[in-house]
């Protein structure tokens, strides 16, 4: 039996997906969730073949939620007018569902998921559309970190600094650090440059934060945080830094 997830802040449209789903007998409804932080759980727990999944929605955004998994399952996204998420699901070959939906399209979306059932390029175009997804500008303006089964959301402006971390950033802000698989690149790149910079291959720093810049051993620099954090700055990011902060 197919194990299937709706995941919709909107009780009529998961509803009207449970009603579509009563034709396909080989598939089962084994939770409704009604946003992004019930959705995590519920899909650690059951391991669905298959996710329905609303991209607008309280909390967290579908995105954001897809982020928080190590292996997304395979998913149709549904969501109401969108240019952004249209164009973006056309760009990866993910197929979505327009709000409002007529049997035939849903019926259309879930052939095409069952031509592309486990095959490996389908769980890619995933990947790569949560990349691209995440690069947008209403989406980086926080960052959403799952530690053990509790979720946060951390606004920009409370991140101190960041640093590498094998395949992770550990994202340091003032109670505490938390793990995002991302990479420093990543960050580099969607980061606001007028209030981060990256100081070194292994630090991002909030300008704000910097209270005082230090020469460490030869012609190294230390920048100094608020928090009392040593931060090493590289020959590259020096110049970068200075001139970030106008001196």
């Amino acid at each position: 039996m197919i194990k299937a997830i709706l995941i919709d802040d909107e009780p009529l449209a998961r509803s009207i997906l449970a009603e579509y789903l009563q034709s396909y007998t080989d598939i089962s409804i084994v939770q409704e969730c009604s946003d992004g932080f019930e959705g995590v759980k519920a899909i650690t727990q059951h391991q669905p073949d298959l996710i329905f999944l609303d991209v607008q929605m309280p909390k967290i955004n579908g995105f954001e939620m897809l982020e928080l998994l190590d292996t997304p399952p395979a998913v149709i996204f549904t969501t109401a007018f969108d240019e952004y998420a249209m164009k973006a699901f056309e760009a990866h070959a993910v197929d979505y569902l327009l709000k409002p939906f007529s049997k035939e399209r849903f019926d259309k979306a879930m052939k095409k998921w069952k031509e592309h059932y486990e095959k490996p390029d389908g769980k890619e175009a995933i990947q790569s559309l949560i990349e691209s997804a995440s690069q947008q500008p209403d989406q980086y303006n926080r960052v959403v970190v799952k530690t053990g089964s509790k979720i946060r959301i951390i606004p920009m402006h409370e991140i101190q600094y960041l640093e590498a971390d094998d395949d992770y950033v550990k994202i340091h802000t003032a109670d505490g650090s938390h793990l995002k698989k991302k990479t420093m690149s990543y960050f580099e790149e969607v980061l606001d440059k007028v209030q981060f910079v990256r100081v070194h291959r292994s630090y991002i720093i909030q300008i704000q934060q910097v209270t005082r810049i230090e020469p460490y051993e030869k012609e190294g620099h230390l920048a100094i945080l608020k928090s009392g954090a040593r931060i090493p700055i590289s020959k590259t990011g020096y110049p970068k830094l200075k001139s970030i902060l106008g001196i």
